[in-house]
Formats: structure tokens, C-alpha cells, sequence
């Protein structure tokens, strides 16, 4: 898809005429929760948004973390009537909230733009598949390189050589691989030494840390 083909989520919220509220979230704070009426979209405009899935027996695992640009509660669009995950802000947010009806109206009114967001959706569902793969087949450095380097946006392809993606804890870090914190903050204190990443209160992710990645 060529950028200017892109699906712009600004030109298509000032595209609604309604039904759309902005607010900021502080951090920590539950943006929605599992079970909750599925009744409308969220678009992130600043902050970083955990979504997690509480399983029957209460086992907690986190499905994805989302930042800028990303949308949440989509499946609304689709029909679902109950959240399938529960939204945490990591840091606080300025996030929109659209209601079902007016994002529905608003795509049906402009088939350009209804394409576009198909497309993004279907990105979306390619990198939760790409996260299987890579849980069933890849080893636990390998899988925790791969979380930086999605959460500093480097599958975009349009962010510079280093990225601060801010404050996440271990835990979530270990959550999100699949591991122990004690094994993350092993390749962490790996990845550091070799200049991959600066780790000091913030994170700084480094493109270079794409060949680890790469590495056979």
C-alpha cells in the first residue's frame, strides 16, 4: 500500500459529524473491560494501551500493546456486544471514543476510506498472527526483541534509528513473551550491553536490535 494510500485516522474522525468524544485518561486506568458492552471505538491519539484476556480459570495473558495511531474495540464494528479484552492505559492517554453508530456511518459514507480501514484491521490481524508464530516457534530472546520492536513502531517503517517507547515494567515485558521476568531482565541486561537499548528509567529501542530478530 503506497503512504498516501494510507488509511488516515484524523481526516476520518473530522470526517464524523458526531458522536465523538475526546478525553484523557491517566495512567493505569481501565479504558474499557472485558465483558463490558462492545458500543463503540476508541482512537489513540498520545499514551501507550495494554490489552489483556482473563481466561475461565483466571489466567491473565496480554494480547497486544498499543500506542498512537492504533485503534481499540473494533470488533464493535463487526457486531460483536461484549468486550473480549480489557484496556489499560500504560501511560496516560488522550483518547477518542466514537460511538458504534457514527464510526459505521462514517465508513459507509465514504467507500475510499471504508477500504482503507478494512486494510488497517487486516494489518492488525496479520501481526496477532505473526505473535503465534513467533510464540510457538521462536525462542524467548527472540520473542522479547520482537515486542521492543513492535512497541516502538518499527513495523511502520518511517521511525528513526532510536525510539523511546517510555515506561513498561518486566512483568509485562514477560507477560507479553511468554517467559519469567528473570529471564527478561537477563536479555534486557543482554541487549543493553551490545547497544541494542538504553534502559534508565525510560526505554530506548535501537533499529539495531532488528538482528537479533534476523538471526539464525
Amino acid at each position: 500500500m503506497k503512504p498516501a494510500d494510507r488509511f488516515d485516522a484524523q481526516i476520518f474522525l473530522s470526517k464524523l459529524s458526531g458522536g465523538k468524544i475526546a478525553a484523557i485518561y491517566a495512567a493505569r486506568k481501565p479504558v474499557f473491560r472485558q465483558g463490558d458492552p462492545c458500543d463503540s471505538l476508541f482512537y489513540i491519539e498520545q499514551g501507550q494501551v495494554k490489552l489483556t484476556v482473563v481466561s475461565a480459570r483466571g489466567k491473565e495473558a496480554v494480547v497486544a500493546i498499543l500506542g498512537p495511531g492504533d485503534f481499540l474495540g473494533e470488533e464493535c464494528i463487526a457486531g460483536k456486544t461484549r468486550r473480549f479484552s480489557t484496556a489499560n492505559t500504560l501511560s496516560e492517554c488522550s483518547i477518542v471514543r466514537i460511538d458504534k453508530a457514527s464510526a459505521i456511518q462514517g465508513l459507509r459514507a465514504d467507500p475510499q476510506f471504508s477500504e482503507l480501514f478494512l486494510a488497517y484491521v487486516l494489518e492488525r490481524n496479520i501481526r496477532a498472527q505473526e505473535d503465534l508464530v513467533d510464540q510457538l516457534f521462536n525462542s524467548s530472546e527472540k520473542r522479547l526483541a520482537r515486542v521492543l520492536l513492535l512497541l516502538a513502531n518499527y513495523y511502520r517503517n518511517d521511525q528513526p534509528a532510536e525510539v523511546v517507547i517510555g515506561k513498561i515494567s518486566q512483568e509485562t515485558l514477560a507477560e507479553m513473551v511468554g517467559t519469567t521476568r528473570s529471564r527478561v531482565s537477563y536479555f534486557m541486561n543482554k541487549f543493553r550491553k551490545l547497544g541494542f537499548i538504553k534502559y534508565n528509567g525510560v526505554l530506548e529501542v535501537h533499529r539495531s536490535l532488528m538482528s537479533v530478530v534476523l538471526h539464525d
